[in-house]
């Protein structure tokens, strides 16, 4: 077993098994293209070295029996899909991490079903050699001192206000300070909040501390749909489609912003805004985005308040509450909060990202609600896309 920054192939977000499952049983031959964008204005060409040996090591993870007989216990995760997991090894040969324009590039090229769980892990293991090497001597106590803030904040808000419906998931894998100390954030968010923690995205942590794992689809699902054989304009129905086959029930929980909410909500019919739980947000102004979806609901005759949304783009605990007591008592609300329970030591984060660029030879595309989030490598195609899907969001 790696003696690396990933320890084991669990130390990743739920929804990588989840819709590796769906590749696996409906795309198994589809081809991908993967690019990694720090947002951050800093130079990670220093770490190079260090990154790709980290990458190198990935080859050595493989699933131990206990894990897999976790994974098996889910009850959304079919045994061929166990069996495949047993026989699978990340080859780090479909990853390229090099230089360009200036900058540290990372490419990762392969069969989608191969290549899809570098993602979380890389991301980790950047957030992770940058953190060891520019700040050894963080004061974790500092990072203790405010994640017991934000506790409290919760706790005096409950005093206040009625919390009842408030609900949080840590989200915080890929951009934390380390396995480590995202480790203890969710053991002390376990033992501190009670049952206003439901869980966290990382299938390992949620072994080890007996929590709910938390997730379901990412951009590159519905991404990639725009280049599975579909009319584009049919690619967001053809991706909720494929995952209702999948799970039939289970995992009901759609991404809004992989075009933008109002282009999502065109999609999102009778059919799907019955068939699905609720709906998550990873973009955009987050009260709009809410009263958009409350709306959809009340015209689509509805009841909201049998629906929930998820919040989880770039949040903190006040802006939570915020957006909690907006639409307490309209609609089941809960959040996804990462970077900021797992790397807040003081010191700055890094906002870095790996999304799909490309899908069986075809561009694909993420427009998003807000500004910078837009992420391709083929203009004439992003226009297409807004042409097709009227849309009229962020430009860059």
């Amino acid at each position: 077993m790696s003696r690396s920054i990933i320890k084991t192939p669990l130390d990743t977000d739920l929804y990588k098994f989840t819709m590796q499952q769906a590749m696996l049983h409906q795309y198994p031959e589809a081809d991908a293209v993967v690019c990694f964008k720090c947002r951050s204005d800093f130079d990670l060409r220093p770490y190079l070295h260090e990154i790709r040996d980290e990458v190198e090591a990935l080859s050595e993870l493989y699933f131990r029996e206990d894990e897999l007989r976790y994974l098996k216990q889910l009850r959304y995760i079919k045994k061929d899909y166990v069996d495949y997991l047993r026989l699978f090894r990340l080859n780090p040969k479909h990853v390229r991490v090099f230089i360009e324009d200036g900058q540290l590039a990372i490419t990762i090229h392969g069969p989608w079903v191969h290549i899809t769980h570098f993602e979380i892990y890389i991301l980790a293991i950047i957030s992770e050699v940058v953190a060891r090497n520019k700040y050894p001597d963080v004061d974790y106590n500092e990072g203790r001192r405010r994640l017991y803030e934000k506790i409290k904040m919760i706790k005096q808000a409950a005093t206040k206000v009625d919390l009842s419906g408030f609900s949080l998931a840590e989200f915080g894998t890929r951009r934390r300070f380390s396995r480590e100390w995202q480790f203890e954030v969710v053991d002390i968010l376990k033992h501190e909040l009670g049952e206003y923690l439901v869980g966290t995205s990382n299938v390992d942590f949620a072994r080890e501390l007996e929590l709910s794992p938390i997730g379901t689809m990412a951009h590159e699902w519905l991404q990639a749909h725009q280049a599975l054989g579909v009319r584009l304009i049919d690619s967001q129905k053809a991706a909720l489609d494929a995952w209702v086959k999948e799970y039939r029930g289970d995992l009901g929980v759609a991404l809004t912003d992989v075009i933008s909410m109002d282009a999502f909500l065109h999609d999102f019919d009778m059919y799907f805004a019955k068939l699905f739980d609720g709906i998550r947000q990873d973009s955009g102004d987050p009260i709009t985005w809410g009263e958009k979806a409350i709306a959809h609901y009340e015209r689509l005759g509805i009841n909201p308040k049998s629906k929930t949304l998820i919040f989880s783009d770039s949040l903190d605990i006040p802006r939570a509450l915020e957006i909690y007591q907006h639409f307490a008592n309209r609609i089941n609300v809960s959040f996804g909060i990462g970077t900021n329970l797992t790397n807040d030591l003081g010191c700055p984060s890094l906002n870095i990202v790996i999304k799909m660029v490309e899908c069986n030879g075809q561009p694909v595309a993420k427009l998003s609600d807000s500004t910078g989030k837009i992420m391709c490598q083929d203009a004439t195609y992003v226009e297409y896309l807004k042409q097709v899907f009227h849309y009229n969001g962020p430009t860059v």
